[in-house]
């Protein structure tokens, strides 16, 4: 960081930038660690150079802005820069994208509540938002995550992972930072759907209680069945059990709503958008996904330059399907402006 002011950030203009109608955000902000693992699943070497590449791949895609707002980023890609020597958050602004960075430090086994977890990061991280903004980043996301099992979530696991992410939310504000907040109720599992829609809207109850509302972003999960349940959902029964959970609970208040895809398939996730998309919402309603947008650009590509293209046409197409899901829906109609 340089002791140079910070150029003035209106929080305001900027949630409303990332909530445009029609559009979503591109979660490329996997750990050093998922990220390697899921190239070396693709065959392709994991080392700094190849995540420094496929991020490249990502967001240089021509027109990722006619359907994201947005990349999350980790904290390795943020002080990378793209081969034509912008930093990643620079090239973005070029591409009419904003830059968003993942600032928590993962999961850690929850003190008290035995096979449960918390997400950590608090510490110093006052700090790390500065040097973020110097950097140029926009948005943030922390990401808390919740199983559904016997007995579990426990109400202590639902209290700290959501005073984890009000801390957080209120520090990013603070940093003119629009903080995206990730309660995720994880599809691992055999529980029914109800099960999911239950766990989902403690979850949110509890958070809401907690957090000021003004320029913040909601990225939940969708109501699905465990993906071991014996339970079959349609996108319309998934949509209307998710919006009941999310109407019962969220404040009209909030800036947006972004859903994650959860582990769902590329299809299955575009599909179940937009059904949801397709009823009334109190706030915009968008997506944020990652492997259901990337995933189809990593297969492609291989690690092979020359089939950087191809990569890029392969995100293009899911970003696409994406952002037409919510233009065919009647609540992208009703989202704030």
């Amino acid at each position: 960081m340089t002791d140079d002011p910070m150029p003035t950030i209106d929080l305001a203009r900027t949630t409303a930038e990332l909530i445009t109608r029609g559009r979503g955000i591109l979660a490329a902000d996997e750990s050093i660690a998922t990220m390697s693992d899921r190239l070396q699943r693709a065959g392709v070497t994991p080392t700094v150079a190849n995540r420094r590449a496929y991020r490249e791949l990502l967001v240089t895609t021509p027109g990722l802005s006619d359907g994201v707002t947005g990349v999350i980023l980790c904290a390795e890609t943020l002080r990378q820069s793209l081969s034509d020597g912008w930093s990643f958050p620079d090239g973005l602004a070029i591409r009419g994208l904003l830059a968003g960075i993942t600032v928590d430090t993962g999961v850690k086994p929850l003190a008290g509540a035995p096979g449960e977890t918390v997400t950590e990061g608090l510490d110093g991280l006052r700090e790390r938002l500065a040097d973020y903004v110097a950097l140029g980043a926009r948005f943030a996301k922390w990401r808390a995550v919740l199983r559904i099992g016997a007995g579990q979530p426990s109400w202590h696991a639902l209290h700290a992972n959501a005073h984890a992410l009000a801390r957080y939310a209120a520090l990013c504000q603070e940093a003119c930072l629009v903080p995206i907040v990730e309660p995720e109720v994880l599809m691992t599992g055999t529980h029914p759907m109800r099960r999911c829609r239950d766990v989902t809207s403690a979850a949110l109850m509890v958070l809401f209680a907690q957090v000021r509302l003004d320029a913040l972003v909601l990225k939940p999960n969708m109501i699905v069945p465990g993906e071991g349940s014996d339970d079959f959902a349609t996108p319309e029964q998934v949509a209307a059990e998710t919006m009941a959970a999310l109407r019962n609970v969220v404040p009209e208040s909030v800036a947006g709503v972004m859903f994650l895809c959860g582990g769902q398939d590329p299809e299955t996730a575009t599909m179940n958008l937009a059904a949801i998309a397709d009823l009334d919402a109190p706030w915009p309603v968008t997506f944020s996904f990652g492997r259901a947008l990337a995933e189809p650009a990593l297969s492609a590509w291989h690690g092979d330059p020359r089939r950087v293209p191809h990569g890029q046409q392969a995100l293009a197409g899911r970003v696409v399907a994406n952002a037409a899901a919510l233009a065919r829906g009647r609540g992208s109609l009703l989202a704030r402006s």
